[in-house]
């Protein structure tokens, strides 16, 4: 019989966030659990927390009264890990310092049985380095739990270059028993989810430390533009800027990448002590210590600026273009009440937008997102053409051409010529610099970027792009406009990515190097980040979605523009191009379709 089977009872040491959640989930599916603690404080806090999360569990209808003191009953609490002489299983929830975990596996080994199995919830720190401080390392393994380790399903199982087989299974056996989602991996800095998940995040604190955007803008942005749960500032907070560091600094020391270097802003806030949610300010300000309610505070943005410059008035809107993306964007703004002409390059193509136009429309009724009154006034209000002189009187013009610099800049040139003064033109441009089609005009304060995202009536989020000659006139009357959309606009510089393609596809990026190293499979990685991050798709779905090529283009023109060495495009993803496999788009890319 497998050992999983057998484990009756177990041990956590350490009963801080991580630690008291670990222990609910043992106790949960009918696991004795003996719970330790350095002092009396730290037991009656560990205790304070299992009661609050199942009181919570209770009121959300998760348990009921008997189930929730039947959990209970099954935790004894101690000070002494003499205490853990005989469970079959412990894990190690202690902070994230090596000597610290190291001297509670060096005293576990001296209290546990010799069959019982030692697991450490490091989420960065060397399994191997821990396990060689006890006279049993080949029953030494990781078991990283997710916070919250009651919700979250995700166990990353870290195996080291000794550690026994066997054991491997029964920990899986374990989690899986756990209702856990289980993967298996080596022993590296920050495993699969936080060797993904930390290099992100650090790239967003060193944005924001750059003021290259706001705070809630970058958040905003990546939970609209990429269906994310939380924007990064909002989970370093979450997380702890502390922990986060430690983790950074750890995964730096390990891969020499100067991505994983901590941003300086984290040092210098964790010594102000803004530590995030637990201390009640970090990039955001809380209402009280431990609370998720953010409140107002010196850097909040204001709407009641007075400096603030005018928005110029927009009634008639110009799309160039008949692609999938200019359709998207005829339908925004027609739907909004906006009267829209469309230049298309010969009648067909025009005829055929109409078309798409009208086929999304007509299911935005079957739907019942859309009547029928609103569906016949919004083509009522496009006219397409096929010459640019037809712009002439347009308030805003979008061009939302092929993605060539060149045939951009071609169209910007004859705007320039045939558009009104005061008119605002702005490119939907993912990748491009907005100042090369602003340079093309005699006008570049009225050129701006205007990102929307595909599918255009769906995503709410739109980039705003100011170049450094924008005036602040049109970038008013852009955000105004995204506004009136109904969408979420964000405010950015003139740099490859803008933010979330600049934060997105380095992370994709990683990714492939990490399955290119054979450190994990496709799905394991992919798990991992749904499971663990919360994420709406794994990196290996969503580069297939979005099509290999395209992804290994704009990868490349981030490295072009920051010529950092961890933004060079992995040579698996080039050759996966050069081979064929563009994702779904031609029924193999990381995976096959049929």
């Amino acid at each position: 019989m497998a050992l999983a089977r057998e484990i009756t009872t177990v041990g956590v040491v350490g009963l801080g966030t991580m630690g008291a959640g670990i222990t609910e989930v043992f106790a949960r599916n009918g696991l004795r659990v003996v719970a330790v603690e350095a002092d009396a404080e730290g037991v009656a806090r560990g205790r304070g927390h299992l009661e609050h999360s199942t009181d919570r569990a209770v009121r959300r209808g998760k348990l009921n009264e008997g189930e929730q003191r039947a959990l209970l009953e099954r935790i004894s609490y101690s000070t002494s890990l003499s205490d853990l002489a005989d469970v079959d299983f412990v894990v190690e929830a202690v902070p994230e310092r090596t000597e610290l975990k190291a001297k509670v596996f060096a005293e576990l080994d001296k209290v546990c049985r010799p069959d019982a199995i030692l697991a450490s919830n490091t989420s960065s720190l060397s399994v191997t380095e821990i396990g060689v401080h006890t006279g049993r390392p080949g029953k030494v393994v990781g078991m990283h739990f997710f916070n919250p380790a009651p919700v979250l399903k995700l166990v990353e199982v870290v195996r080291t270059v000794v550690t026994e087989p066997d054991v491997v299974e029964d920990v899986v056996a374990l989690a899986e028993r756990l209702g856990k989602v289980p993967v298996v991996i080596g022993d590296r800095a920050g495993f699969i989810a936080n060797a993904l998940l930390f290099g992100y995040l650090n790239h967003a604190v060193r944005m924001y430390e750059t003021h290259y955007a706001t705070r809630e803008d970058l958040d905003a942005a990546m939970r609209l533009g990429c269906g994310y749960p939380m924007g990064p500032l909002q989970l370093l907070d979450l997380i702890g800027l502390d922990t986060a560091y430690e983790i950074l600094d750890t995964m730096y020391h390990q891969s020499r990448n100067r991505l994983h270097a901590p941003a300086p802003l984290l040092k210098q806030m964790i010594t102000a002590g803004l530590l995030g949610r637990k201390t009640g300010r970090g990039f955001y300000t809380y209402d009280a210590p431990d609370s998720p309610t953010v409140v107002p505070d010196v850097h909040t943005p204001s709407d009641a600026d007075e400096s603030a410059p005018t928005p110029r008035q927009v009634q008639r809107v110009g799309v160039v273009g008949t692609g999938t993306m200019a359709t998207g964007i005829v339908e925004v703004f027609a739907k909004a009440g906006y009267d829209v002409v469309v230049r298309a390059r010969s009648d067909e193509k025009a005829s055929a937008a109409l078309g798409t136009v009208r086929r999304s429309l007509e299911k935005a009724v079957v739907k019942g997102k859309l009547d029928e009154a609103a569906r016949d006034a919004a083509l009522g209000r496009i006219q397409t053409t096929l010459r640019f002189d037809d712009l002439a009187d347009c308030d805003l013009v979008v061009e939302a051409v092929a993605e060539e610099l060149a045939v951009k800049k071609a169209v910007f040139e004859t705007l320039d010529e045939v558009c009104k003064p005061g008119a605002v033109l702005a490119t939907t441009t993912s990748s491009l610099p907005v100042i090369e089609c602003a340079a093309a005009t005699s006008r570049p304060g009225d050129v701006i970027g205007l990102h929307f995202f595909n599918p255009a009536p769906v995503m709410k989020l739109i980039e705003v792009v100011d170049t450094i000659a924008t005036a602040p006139e049109a970038s008013a009357t852009a955000k105004a406009v995204c506004t009136s959309l109904g969408k979420h606009p964000v405010s950015c510089g003139d740099r490859a990515g803008f933010i979330v393609n600049a934060l997105l596809f380095p992370y994709l990026n990683d990714a492939v190097r990490m399955l290119e190293a054979h450190y994990a499979s496709a799905e394991d990685i992919d798990n991992a980040m749904k499971v663990g991050c919360g994420l709406p798709m794994g990196p290996f779905e969503l580069l297939d979605v979005v099509g290999l090529d395209v992804s290994l283009a704009i990868q490349r023109t981030l490295y072009l523009e920051f010529r950092e060495a961890g933004f060079a495009p992995a040579p698996l993803l080039e050759h996966l191009v050069t081979a064929g496999r563009l994702g779904r788009k031609t029924g193999k890319g990381f995976r096959d379709y049929t």
